[in-house]
């Protein structure tokens, strides 16, 4: 049974018990546009109780706002009692909520493309907001007053601007305004919150129409100030005849196919030291900016919450963003070493989408690609052919040494030029020699 197949049948449940149920919010919008929904969310006159009371297995996440989380062939499915909302004194959330109509359940929504109910046994489909023509006319815009909306919940700001980049609509011209009115609020959502739909924005579809949306609307300089700083920052034309470092970077999320989080933010800050490393001359320069950047997105990403593992793999892509430059030049066993690292793959998507926005010129990515092919898992990153343990068997006292002998050793194994333990050995007897001459 599919997902939708399941919501009918809650739906169904309801009614079949005298309650009015419909589907509600972003399933009915992807209904009527031909899309594909994974969430359905259900919207009821049955009070919470009577929701617990109805279904065999059900999360009470939010019974005090009347949600009552529905577990069906193993899909959770929100159901949420019709409501009005109080006021957002934290601007977020509502201070109380009170039960009430399916008309004023929908106008405390956010836009009206979200505004919208279905009832799917009856193919009937319930609009107060004009929700169908804002999407037929392809606009978003808020139920109601705007900047009513956006005070009560801040967050609302940047989901306008996920919204259209999503589906490349443009923003109601009033709900522009309060936007770029009220973007300084935007501090008082959780730094989760927005990271949430900054991940959305990037993951998405026409992420870079999002990160232009969000400085358009004055959100970039309050969330991302680091990005919002890359616009006007010159780059020498022989190498990037794009543009800007701004430019370049929103050439870079254009080119990307169903990235990952943490590629996407590879991506969206790749060049951020480029901001503080700038310099002319004989020329423009931007000397050490994938280390600046390295540490300007460690501190992006604690202030954004990320993962430990999230926030290594980010810094690292920013880190090696250039190493492909040098690729037909490298050791054998510096190349193999790269390819060994978990994040390879996501290096590799970060440099090729890098050439595209810029040079175009894809030698270098060609290269790598074609090497990481050849070799087998073993070859890039085989079993040491000695341990430390060997090294004190051969009379060595542990020590920083270890770490260069052993280092070399496995160079020379990552060139073909050691291939038995044996051999390894006498190597380290070569290398103390030469270090006691």
């Amino acid at each position: 049974m599919t997902i939708k197949q399941n919501a009918i049948e809650i739906v169904e449940t309801l009614k079949n018990h005298g309650y009015k149920a419909f589907f509600a919010g972003g399933c009915v919008r992807d209904i009527i546009m031909e899309k594909e929904s994974i969430d359905y969310d259900i919207a009821t006159n049955a009070l919470p109780q009577d929701i617990i009371n109805l279904f065999e297995k059900t999360i009470p996440v939010g019974v005090q706002f009347g949600v009552v989380i529905v577990v069906k062939d193993g899909h959770n499915f929100e159901v949420a009692t019709f409501r009005t909302e109080g006021s957002y004194s934290d601007g977020r959330h509502p201070d109380y909520v009170a039960f009430s109509t399916p008309e004023n359940d929908v106008k405390r929504r956010d836009f009206t493309i979200n505004g919208l109910l279905y009832d799917p046994l009856h193919n009937e489909i319930l609009d107060y907001v004009g929700g169908q023509k804002d999407i037929s006319q392809g606009i978003i815009r808020t139920i109601g007053n705007p900047v009513e909306r956006f005070t009560e919940d801040k967050l609302r700001m940047i989901r306008a601007a996920r919204f259209a980049c999503r589906f490349n609509f443009p923003i109601h011209e009033d709900t522009r305004q309060a936007i770029t009115q009220l973007a300084r609020n935007i501090h008082v959502v959780s730094a989760e919150r927005i990271r949430e739909e900054l991940e959305k924005i990037l993951t998405g579809t026409n992420p870079h129409i999002g990160i232009k949306l969000l400085d358009e609307l004055h959100l970039l300089p309050e969330v991302l100030p680091e990005v919002s700083g890359m616009k006007g920052v010159r780059q020498p034309e022989n190498f990037h005849p794009e543009g800007d470092v701004f430019v370049h970077t929103l050439l870079c999320l254009s080119k990307m196919q169903n990235p990952s989080w943490t590629l996407a933010m590879g991506a969206l800050l790749h060049d951020i030291g480029k901001t503080i490393t700038f310099e002319e001359s004989d020329r423009i320069r931007f000397n050490l900016h994938e280390k600046v950047g390295a540490d300007m997105a460690a501190k992006i990403c604690d202030r954004l919450k990320t993962s430990n593992a999230e926030k290594d793999r980010i810094v690292w892509l920013v880190l090696k963003h250039l190493y492909f430059k040098d690729a037909q030049k490298m050791r054998l066993s510096k190349l193999k070493r790269l390819f060994a690292e978990e994040g390879y793959p996501e290096l590799a998507e970060l440099c090729r989408i890098d050439a595209l926005a810029s040079s175009g010129v894809l030698s270098d990515y060609y290269y790598c690609q074609e090497m990481f092919s050849k070799l087998t898992r073993e070859e890039i990153k085989p079993k040491p052919l000695i341990t430390g343990h060997d090294l004190i068997d051969m009379g060595l006292k542990p020590g920083p040494v270890f770490k260069d002998i052993l280092t070399k050793i496995e160079d020379e194994q990552l060139e073909s030029n050691l291939n038995t333990k044996e051999a390894a050995i006498e190597k380290v007897k070569t290398l103390i020699y030469q270090a006691k001459t």
